[in-house]
Formats: structure tokens, C-alpha cells, sequence
């Protein structure tokens, strides 16, 4: 049954508004009669008692804020009246159980993936572009518009077409605004590619590799690496200036460091030993389609579900994120940890407030207070800038309702669901171990989702409440809707919708099943999710500073 506000741990002393509230309305909730004081939009919070200055506020069962001045209950928490406060946290040996979730359903349950020589199997089956440094992005940029148009992988012909449009309505005199967009449908496949188990060409363009500091280079040196040797990539191609920071040879003892046995087809290229620009070109191209014909031999086939390796993420955040989506993703997740499979929880800037949970659920001493030294480090590398964790929540967030940064972290961290921390993971490190691993990256939605596929994601579930159009090139990208208003109004991006869980028409378990029955079709290619569709190709790596 719908409800219209949310009371979401027994300890709080403030209840989340489901549906619009307004002035002077009352209601009764679990036996109280609250009054409310002012308008409360949907998935805002208003205060269940009168607090006087200086009083924590308490949601998820947590510290999250501090009352900044006398409020009386039944107003709206806000950031006039509310600041950010968390928890300290260290080390204390618990004893944690895991209630694990009912997975009997999917045992003995299969997708169909690209099985690799190492015993990884892939999601996908894609030819890779590598720059060591950004002047080869024009390059990039040249053989992409050639082979996506001619191999079938372009997405913006739709776009070319109404340009041209446009252009002949211009010549003929005519007011260009009479010229309508005729939008077409998103094809699961396209029909007339030649390479049927190649899903993808992709162009990983940066800006470093050279200038900035050698550190940079050499973080993003691992970082290529570990997308070359990614289960979801069947071959790659290297571009080199030659004289960059980022010299190939640094690159090529990386992947070898990584994967000593690396089978796949790889093609270097470096500009400054070839005759000219159209030689460099051609002959990438060439051989790349040479490589192409042998990864197209590959061939889909079944794989038991504990070689899933998941990322979660969320990004344009809302009130909802952390009652719908980013429960429902925590459950698929804690059932995909039951089979066997890997989860992977990210953006540390967005598990402040949410560390003494992760901490006491890690199993390995080592592994907790690793997490404590990146994460602290983290901290106070951005107070020193001036900055802090306390200031991530962005506009868009805390205009739906996301006051403070505990509150969004808290809310977040419920993506990783319940089930022990087995590993913790500095930015490239791959993920080896079954289980939930912490992956230190920023909060920022590509340079998180990068470094979530760095680490071996094969798949993300990004939930998202306000709509974000981000992808990754070699991971597929399932966008889960906290809402049903965001899906139907931006139903182009989205793949699965929570709003049932706000409306009261479906339970947390049963999304998660739900999401974890859309992971094993994305997996198997049955459906491609809608950033795959878009050529939603987004990588940015992270330099180690500041980026909440």
C-alpha cells in the first residue's frame, strides 16, 4: 500500500516525505499526529521532534547533522537549519553475521559472456583504441568517425540527417524552425554490422600522458593497462606520439605486470617512426580490422553466475536514492555475493559518515585499517584544499533533498548491500577476491565508473534520481531510476525503474531480484542497456587529487 512518508531506521528523529506535503497538513504516522510547518516537496525531511541548537539529527540509525538553531518539529530539514556532522570511526574487532538473502532461485543459473584465457568471462566483446597521450586524440577522433560509420557502430546518423535538413531548408528560403526532429527508436542491435560478436569499438581519448607530473603517467599507465587486459576487451590498438611522459614500453611492462600471460591481439603504432599521418592511419586501421575478423570468432557461451563482477554507483542523486534504488541495488548485490560473484562500492568522498559500518564488516584487519589510511588521507588531502567531504552534495542534490554529505553517504552506501567487506582496493588495483570489495575512487560519476571498470567491473548499476547520461567505453552502464516520474521522463536513458518501491507496489527484494534478472540478460547480451545503445563512451581518469 502507498504511503506518503517514511520513517527509514527506528532510531531517527526525522521522516522523509514520499509525496508533496504542504502547510498545515496532518498526519498520522506508526500512532503520532505530526502537524507540518511549511511545504515539504517529495523526498525532502521534516523533523519528528523540537530540537534546540547543537542536537544531532539521526537518519539511517546515524549521525548525519547537527541542528545550527532551534527547530520545531514538523519543519523542513534544511541547510539553514542543519550542518554537516558524522561519526568518528577506527578499528574494533566485531564479530559480524551476515543474514544472507534467499538465492535459491538463481542457483545453477547461467549468462552467456566472452570466456577469457585467464578463466574471466566478459560481458561484452569490444576492439579498444589506447592513446599514451592526449596529441593522439585527433587521430582517435579520425579513425572513429571512419570505422563506426563503415562497420556499423555509429549512433548519430538521426542527427546527420536533420543537419542536412536543416541545411536544405536553409537553401531553400524557408524558415528552419518548420524543420521538425524525427526521433527514432534505439535498435538492440544493429543488423548491418559485419562483425556480429564484436558489440563495440572504443576510443579511450584523455588529456594526460604528458606535461603535469610523472606520477600522473605513471597512475595512468596502470590504468590503460588494466582496460587492455579487461575481460570485456577481445583486442586492442596503441597510439604513441613517442616523446610523451607515458612511453609505451612503460605501458606495455604494466600489462605485463598485471597479466603475464596476456593473449590478446595488440597493435602498436607511434607517430613520430611513421612516414606520415596517412600511413599512422591506415595501417591502425588495417590491422585493426585485421584483429577484428579474429575476436568476431569468438563466440557467446554459458558462464555460471559467480563470474559476475559488478560496480554500483549512483550519480544526479536524490531523497529517493537511498529508500529505492539504492536498496534495491544492495540486495541484487548481496544476492550476487551469495552465488559466488564480486560487487565492487566506490567514491569514497560519498562514505563519510558511512565508515564504522564497512569497517566493522571487513574481515581482514589489514584490509580495515588500509580503508581507514586511503580514506583519511583522502579527507584530509581536501580540507588542506580548502575544500571537504562535508561539501559534496551538489546543488542538484540538495534541492532534492540530499541536505548533507552523511545523509547522501549513507544513502549510498546501502548500494554495496549487507554482506562482509572481503577487500579494499586503491585505484587500479583489480578486484581477485568473491565478495564486496571498497574501491577508492572520487565521487565524480566518470572518474568513479573508470576506475570501477580499472578494477574489473564487467557490468555497473548506476542508480541515478534527477538522470545522468553516463556510460563507460568498456563496461556496460544499466541506469536504475529512483522514481517513476525520472524514467518516464527521461525513459531514453533509463533501464529499470524503482518507482514501484516509492508507490508501495513492490518490496526491496523484490526490485533487487528484478535488477539481478536484468544483470544476467545485459550479461548474456539478450538487452543492451541504453548507454551501450548511445555510444555513451565516458572515461576520465583521476589524477590522485582533489575530486569529491
Amino acid at each position: 500500500m502507498s504511503q506518503i512518508v517514511l520513517k527509514v531506521h527506528p532510531k531517527d528523529n526525522v521522516i522523509v516525505a514520499l509525496k508533496d506535503l504542504t502547510n498545515g497538513q496532518t498526519l498520522n504516522y506508526d500512532g503520532v499526529e505530526y502537524v507540518i510547518q511549511e511545504d515539504i516537496p517529495a523526498k525532502h525531511k521534516f523533523f519528528m521532534y523540537d530540537m534546540k541548537k547543537g542536537e544531532e539529527i539521526i537518519m539511517y540509525g546515524v549521525l548525519v547533522g547537527k541542528a545550527q538553531m532551534d527547530i520545531k518539529r514538523g519543519f523542513r530539514m534544511s541547510t539553514e537549519n542543519t550542518r554537516h556532522a558524522a561519526e568518528p570511526y577506527t578499528y574494533r574487532k566485531v564479530n559480524y553475521e551476515w543474514q544472507v538473502p534467499d538465492v535459491s532461485k538463481f542457483k545453477g543459473r547461467t549468462f552467456n559472456g566472452y570466456h577469457r584465457q585467464d578463466g574471466r568471462v566478459g560481458t561484452a566483446n569490444y576492439w579498444l583504441f589506447i592513446p599514451t597521450v592526449f596529441c593522439e586524440n585527433r587521430n582517435m577522433d579520425v579513425i572513429r568517425e571512419a570505422m563506426h560509420n563503415e562497420l556499423g557502430y555509429a549512433v548519430t546518423d538521426k542527427y546527420k540527417q536533420y543537419t542536412k535538413s536543416l541545411l536544405e531548408a536553409y537553401h531553400r528560403g524557408e524558415d528552419v524552425v518548420s524543420v521538425s526532429f524525427e526521433p527514432s527508436s534505439l535498435l538492440q542491435k544493429n543488423v548491418n554490422r559485419p562483425f556480429k560478436n564484436v558489440d563495440g569499438i572504443k576510443f579511450l581519448n584523455h588529456q594526460g600522458g604528458c606535461g603535469g607530473i610523472r606520477q600522473d603517467a605513471a597512475v595512468l599507465s596502470k590504468l590503460l593497462a588494466a582496460y587492455a587486459d579487461h575481460p570485456n576487451v577481445g583486442g586492442v590498438t596503441v597510439l604513441s606520439l613517442g616523446c610523451q611522459n607515458l612511453q609505451t614500453q612503460d605501458f606495455l611492462n604494466d600489462l605485463k605486470a598485471l597479466n603475464p600471460d596476456f593473449d590478446k591481439p595488440l597493435y602498436v603504432f607511434e607517430q613520430q617512426q611513421s612516414q606520415s599521418e596517412e600511413e599512422l592511419i591506415s595501417e591502425a586501421i588495417r590491422k585493426s580490422f585485421e584483429g577484428m575478423v579474429e575476436i568476431n570468432k569468438l563466440e557467446r557461451k554459458p558462464a555460471s553466475l559467480d563470474k559476475l563482477c559488478i560496480g554500483v554507483k549512483c550519480g544526479g542523486s536524490d531523497g529517493f536514492s537511498g529508500i529505492s534504488a539504492n536498496p534495491a541495488v544492495g540486495y541484487a548485490s548481496d544476492m550476487v555475493v551469495a552465488l559466488g560473484g564480486k560487487i565492487l562500492l566506490a567514491e569514497f568522498p560519498e562514505l563519510c559518515g558511512a565508515e564504522q559500518n564497512l569497517i566493522d564488516r571487513t574481515k581482514d584487519e589489514n584490509a580495515a585499517r588500509k580503508f581507514i589510511k586511503l580514506m583519511s588521507a583522502y579527507s584530509d588531502s581536501a580540507e588542506k584544499a580548502g575544500s571537504g567531504f562535508y561539501m559534496n552534495p551538489s546543488p542538484g542534490n540538495i534541492k532534492d533533498g540530499l541536505i548533507t554529505d552523511a545523509i547522501k553517504s549513507n544513502g549510498a552506501a546501502l548500494k554495496g548491500g549487507t554482506s562482509p567487506v572481503v577487500d579494499v582496493l586503491d585505484y587500479t588495483e583489480v578486484a581477485k577476491k568473491p565478495g564486496l570489495s571498497l574501491v577508492c575512487t572520487p565521487g565524480n560519476d566518470v572518474e568513479a565508473t573508470t576506475g570501477k571498470a580499472a578494477s574489473g567491473a564487467t557490468l555497473i548499476l548506476f542508480t541515478t534520481g534527477l538522470g545522468t547520461p553516463t556510460g563507460n567505453p568498456v563496461c556496460p552502464t544499466i541506469k536504475v531510476s529512483t522514481n517513476s516520474n525520472l524514467t518516464k521522463r527521461m525513459n531514453d536513458i533509463i533501464d529499470i525503474d524503482c518507482g514501484p518501491v516509492i508507490d508501495g507496489e513492490k518490496t526491496i527484494a523484490q526490485m533487487g531480484e528484478d535488477i539481478l534478472e536484468y544483470c544476467i540478460k545485459a550479461a548474456s547480451g539478450e538487452v543492451v542497456p541504453k548507454a551501450v545503445l548511445l555510444n555513451q563512451d565516458d572515461f576520465i581518469p583521476w589524477k590522485r587529487g582533489v575530486s569529491l
